[in-house]
C-alpha cells in the first residue's frame, strides 16, 4: 500500500493535484474536507475534535483495506508541534502496516492561492469556502497566523518533494508527483 501525504497552504490545490493524481494512479483521495464538510452541515459549526474521529476510523480502516492506497489533503501547520504529530501519527498507522510513504508539500504565492479560492472545483466539492469574503479572510490570516510553508531542509522524510505549482496545472504538478517517487 501507499500513503500519499499531500500538504500545503490554503488554496494551493491540494484536493484538485490529489483528484489528478488519483485519476493516474488508482490511489483513493481523502481531501480534507471530506470530514469538514459533513462535521459542519451537522453542527453548524467547524468541530476539530470529531473531525479528528472521523478521520482516525478512516484511517484505521483504510489501512487494513485491499486498496492500492490514499492521497490524504492536510494544511501542515509547521510551527506547531501537534501538527508534526499529527503527521507522525497518521503516518505510523500506515507504517505499520507496512505502507510507502510519501510527503508532498505544494507552495504558491498568496495571490496565486486567492485566484484558486474562488475556483469552481474546490466551491463545489468546498461548501465552507462559498462565503467568498469569509473564505479570503481566513487565507489571508492563516497565512499571517500559521506558518505552513517548510524552511529549507526542515523536512527529515526521506519519500519527500516540494513543488511550486502556482504555474503548473493540476494535471502537471500530478504527472510530476507520479514520476518522482514512480507511482
Amino acid at each position: 500500500m501507499k500513503f500519499v501525504f499531500l500538504i500545503g497552504d490554503a488554496a494551493v490545490g491540494k484536493m484538485t493535484v490529489g483528484q489528478e493524481l488519483m485519476k493516474m494512479t488508482g490511489l483513493r483521495l481523502f481531501h480534507n474536507h471530506m470530514t469538514i464538510e459533513p462535521v459542519i452541515e451537522i453542527f453548524g459549526y467547524y468541530e476539530g475534535k470529531t473531525i479528528k474521529k472521523l478521520r482516525e476510523v478512516i484511517f484505521q480502516e483504510f489501512s487494513i483495506s485491499r486498496n492500492a492506497g490514499m492521497i490524504f489533503t492536510y494544511m501542515w501547520a509547521f510551527d506547531l508541534k501537534e501538527d508534526w504529530e499529527y503527521v507522525e501519527h497518521v503516518s505510523g498507522i500506515f507504517r505499520k502496516k507496512g505502507a510507502e510513504i510519501y510527503y508532498v508539500e505544494l507552495v504558491a504565492p498568496e495571490d496565486v492561492r486567492l485566484q484558486r479560492n474562488v475556483s469552481e472545483n474546490r466551491l463545489k466539492h468546498k461548501a465552507s469556502k462559498r462565503d467568498i469574503e469569509i473564505s479570503k479572510e481566513r487565507l489571508i490570516n492563516d497565512s499571517r497566523i500559521y506558518r505552513c510553508v517548510s524552511h529549507e531542509g526542515e523536512i527529515p522524510f526521506e519519500n519527500y518533494i516540494k513543488i511550486d505549482n502556482s504555474k503548473l496545472s493540476a494535471r502537471e504538478t500530478a504527472e510530476k508527483i507520479k514520476e518522482y517517487f514512480t507511482l
